[in-house]
């Protein structure tokens, strides 16, 4: 009996360690299918035999039928499978199902066979990380990686959890060996397409989605992701055919709807985006993509109350968020809360980098409130159309223990980045990048670590060390965040065409980016390219519309600058109805009146530009 009971475990641990050592290449979702129903029907043909169970039981793993998994496994059990070497598959199938807190106390139950130690760190690794606990989850990818150096859907899981811990560089390096182990993972081809994404830019990740979807067409992740994708990219029709074919593969997943409804919003139609999002059922709610889409969505069809209570819930996740405190702060003052406008509004207003739109809801706030002084003041920056330098975020505690903190432990990002700040508030320049400088030196494949190290230099005049530290960020990731940076400090720095070569790059790989348009428009027009610049500010307008009082006036300017005065009429006579206290609007509004032979409403704009200057 102890004989056959052996050789029935060693069965087990073959059975179950198929493919553990990364050999075998992975198989398509259809393949996987293909599989789970031949072995449905092996069990049924013999309900005792064990090794279909518990072939089953992996099938439904990978198709990621946790209820499933568990139910061929526990039913392994009973026909006398040993314990020892499927319990790693039980701790998954409850993972699969939410439980993580159960997968681990399933782990912890009993002795783990040796052949299975691997299979069980892995899944008490991908249970931390979802928990949060990024240490704890370290450590057991570390001992699965020494257990199974050979699995590419390992080094997959591996390049997720080093993203998730901004070790770019990392997860690169991760992914890159998953797929050196296996050409046709499909995970790994799809996860290297988000880096690419993150790295070089929408357009050039889209031939990994392909790669992806060609390995393994039934990836309904990879096809989300490429709709996102196109969806930023401007291909709505394209968008659209991915998300029908993912919607149709994964029915119950929330995703396609949400990124529906990010559509229908742009389009304007905000009660179908507000359909697509109720659609969700709720199960991205606590997403802040989710809230605020959600907010923007509840305010445009008059729902104050409800756009409000989205935004508050954002902020409470993220404070500095600042277009949810004017979403907020627009939704309070059409509810006529007026005192809960000015609360949302002042962390933003405070700033000398305010923008227009809220010093001018600010100033009808103060106005509303009686502080007519306040209201002035308001009224006077946003007319300036001049935003002051971005200041650091300040810290909630005093500068003597947020440096102590940091002093003891400078390579603690919670420790290091607070102090950092406190010393570009202080202006203590040196000190900021002397701590930028140890937290990027121990983080080289993290962006962030090289965005702040670069923050500290530019704020303290070391424009070739910000210059050197946005570059190595760009490497890392080539949105917005680092490039807009890099073409600042190298405008600084005198470099003006690297500078504008920087903004027509982030423009060409996203080509969705508002910002890289609106500075590419202004380079145009500083060499005197009135079509370019046209371009560039009217795809601007088209995404926001006609709220912007910077574009609309430098629309007309470039209109005006072609001769085409007819066309610039418009966008000046916009802007002045959204700014009439700015004198450059009403002098460029005048001079255009004047033309047309409108002499007295132009004399009169001229007449009220000087009284403001005076």
């Amino acid at each position: 009996m102890r004989q056959a009971r052996s050789l029935l475990a060693a069965l087990i641990a073959v059975t179950a360690l198929a493919g553990c050592d990364g050999g075998s290449p992975a198989a398509s979702r259809q393949s996987w299918q293909q599989q789970r129903a031949a072995l449905q029907r092996a069990v049924a043909a013999d309900p005792t035999a064990i090794r279909p169970r518990v072939e089953l039981a992996r099938a439904q793993l990978r198709l990621g039928d946790g209820v499933g998994a568990e139910a061929s496994v526990k039913a392994a059990l009973a026909v006398g499978a040993n314990d020892d070497y499927l319990r790693p598959l039980l701790a998954r199938a409850y993972a699969l199902q939410g439980d993580g807190n159960r997968a681990l106390q399933t782990l912890d139950a009993g002795p783990i066979a040796p052949a299975m130690i691997g299979e069980a760190a892995w899944v008490a690794a991908d249970v931390h990380m979802e928990n949060g606990d990024l240490d704890a989850a370290r450590d057991a990818y570390d001992r699965a990686v020494r257990e199974r150096p050979r699995d590419s859907r390992l080094w997959v899981d591996v390049a997720r959890f080093r993203d998730a811990n901004a070790d770019t560089l990392g997860a690169r390096d991760a992914v890159d060996y998953a797929i050196e182990l296996d050409g046709a993972n499909g995970a790994a081809l799809a996860y290297k397409a988000n880096l690419v994404r993150t790295q070089q830019g929408l357009s050039a990740s889209l031939a990994w989605y392909d790669k992806a979807l060609a390995a393994d067409p039934d990836n309904a992740d990879a096809l989300i992701d490429q709709a996102a994708t196109l969806g930023d990219l401007g291909r709505y029709k394209d968008m659209l055919a991915a998300l029908r074919r993912a919607a149709a593969l994964a029915p119950r997943d929330p995703r396609p709807y949400y990124l529906q409804a990010v559509l229908a919003a742009r389009a304007g139609n905000h009660a179908l985006a507000r359909s697509l999002l109720q659609r969700t059922r709720g199960e991205l709610d606590d997403q802040p993509g989710f809230m605020l889409l959600s907010a923007v969505v509840e305010l445009e069809l008059g729902g104050e109350a409800v756009a409000a209570s989205w935004a508050e819930r954002l902020l409470a996740e993220q404070p500095h968020n600042f277009t949810a405190r004017r979403i907020l702060a627009a939704a309070n003052w059409a509810d006529g809360d007026a005192d809960g406008a000015a609360e949302a509004l002042a962390p933003v207003v405070d700033r000398p980098d305010a923008d227009s739109w809220s010093l001018l809801l600010a100033a009808r706030v103060a106005a509303e409130l009686g502080h007519r002084g306040e209201s002035a003041d308001y009224l006077a920056r946003a007319a300036a159309l001049a935003p002051g330098e971005a200041t650091p975020f300040a810290t909630d505690n005093s500068f003597g223990l947020v440096a102590g903190g940091a002093d003891a432990d400078p390579l603690n990002p919670a420790k290091a980045v607070p102090a950092i700040s406190a010393d570009m508030a202080s202006h203590s320049y040196a000190s900021a990048i002397a701590r930028a400088m140890r937290l990027r030196d121990a983080n080289r494949g993290v962006a962030d670590a090289h965005i702040l190290l670069g923050d500290a230099a530019l704020a303290g005049g070391r424009y070739d060390l910000a210059v050197q530290s946005y570059r190595a960020a760009r490497d890392l990731d080539a949105g917005e965040r680092t490039t807009l940076r890099l073409a600042n400090a190298l405008f600084r720095a005198g470099d003006a065409a690297g500078s504008g070569a920087a903004i027509l790059t982030l423009r060409d790989s996203q080509p969705s980016s508002i910002a890289a348009d609106r500075v590419a428009g202004y380079l145009a027009m500083d060499i005197e390219h009135w079509d370019q610049a046209i371009a560039h500010f009217e795809r601007v307008r088209r995404r926001i519309g006609n709220r912007d009082v910077a574009i609309l006036r430098d629309l007309a300017r470039a209109y005006a600058a072609k001769g085409e005065d007819d066309r610039a009429l418009p966008f000046i006579a916009a802007a002045y109805r959204l700014q009439p206290l700015n004198a450059e609007i009403m002098r460029l509004y005048a001079d255009l009146l004047e033309k047309r032979g409108d002499r007295q409403a132009a004399s009169d704009l001229r007449d009220k530009a000087e009284q403001i200057g005076r």
